[in-house]
């Protein structure tokens, strides 16, 4: 009576209990262990080798300082305010509205531009691709998300190389959302490790050696951001997870969506001993069916439910969208004004130290 996602699910939070071999009983078939291999996977095979370069005469070097890879990446060092926008590629291959939104976000005043890699399984354009035209014909820079699911890890560090040589240096490495939640729940999923694997690869790329072992020459220049999720309901395993991605080479984090402010702060006050900047995810609510589908589809976010009673409470569209906003609004000046405490008692403590 059990589904091979139900299986698959319990399979991956015994692995990460500490079970070192997962099965099934009577009436396991074929299409339950396909799906529990896939599961598992990508946390048998997140923690990569880092010893020293296994070629002879390979060494690893000191990554390029922060201001020498992006404005983006500069600003976060030195602890600035940024501000990215996430605009999602199209379905077709015409990237001319993509172009005249990225246009009105530099012309606002937007850091970044933040291209998802297929969320939610779908099947678009090229995020890099998309993300080269906005740099080349835009001029803003772009966060170009990286995920796990398509491609095999040597796949992946080819396209971290073609996005070293094309000059896309701000990446956000994601695990990535698998195929059963897109239009093609049949396509197979590679998964060969998983956002914390990856993240080492490209740390290691910084520092002019590949996943082989082989010097890269010149290194690559990334900025590393990884995901982060305040609201996790196995919040223990999200700062295991977290702490792993730190020492795996991320430099800064992008939240998911978050629509509690006190959940955010709790989750800066438990990472704030690494010293990684912690940018905010938002995303003002369009109406009720916005927030309903949010809750239950996209994983990693969680709508309170005082916000629906919000939302459901508006008669119109426009109502709607003013009170997704004015909720909005409202959350992050609690969290700025958090911030801005935690900062100062930072401050305070020692004068080496500033964090946002």
């Amino acid at each position: 009576m059990t589904s091979p996602e139900y299986l698959s699910t319990y399979a991956q939070r015994f692995v990460q209990l500490g079970a070192r071999a997962v099965g099934g009983c009577c009436g396991t078939g074929p299409e339950h262990i396909r799906a529990l291999s896939q599961s598992v996977k990508t946390i048998h095979k997140s923690r990569i080798e880092t010893s020293e370069a296994a070629k002879e005469g390979v060494r690893f070097v000191d990554p390029a300082p922060a201001a020498e890879r992006s404005r983006w990446a500069e600003k976060i060092a030195r602890r600035a305010w940024v501000t990215s926008v996430e605009i999602t590629p199209p379905m077709g291959w015409d990237l001319a509205k993509t172009l005249e939104k990225s246009r009105a976000c530099k012309e606002a005043g937007v850091d970044a531009i933040n291209i998802p890699d297929g969320p939610r399984a779908s099947a678009r354009i090229s995020p890099m691709i998309t993300s080269v035209k906005i740099q080349e014909e835009i001029g803003i820079e772009v966060v170009l998300h990286v995920t796990c699911r398509d491609r095999n890890i040597i796949g992946m560090q080819s396209d971290l190389l073609g996005c070293a040589a094309a000059g896309v240096n701000n990446i956000l490495i994601i695990t990535g959302d698998p195929p059963k939640l897109g239009d093609y729940p049949f396509a197979t999923a590679v998964f060969d490790i998983d956002s914390i694997g990856l993240t080492r690869i490209a740390s290691r790329l910084n520092r002019g050696v590949d996943i082989g072992g082989q010097g890269v020459s010149p290194p690559t220049k990334f900025s590393i951001g990884v995901g982060a999720d305040p609201t996790c309901l196995d919040m223990e395993r999200e700062i295991d997870r977290f702490h792993q991605k730190v020492e795996a080479g991320a430099e800064y984090a992008i939240t998911q969506p978050v629509y509690d402010p006190e959940a955010l702060i709790r989750f800066v006050e438990r990472v704030k001993k690494l010293n990684v900047p912690i940018i905010a995810g938002i995303w003002p609510l369009a109406s009720l069916r916005n927030a309903e589908f949010l809750n239950a589809e996209v994983p990693g976010v969680h709508v309170p439910p005082h916000i629906m009673q919000r939302m459901g409470a508006q008669t119109d569209k426009e109502s709607a969208r003013a009170e997704g906003s004015r909720s909005r609004g409202k959350s992050w000046k609690m969290c700025e004004t958090a911030f801005k405490a935690c900062r100062s008692a930072r401050r305070s403590a020692t004068s080496k130290q500033h964090w946002r």
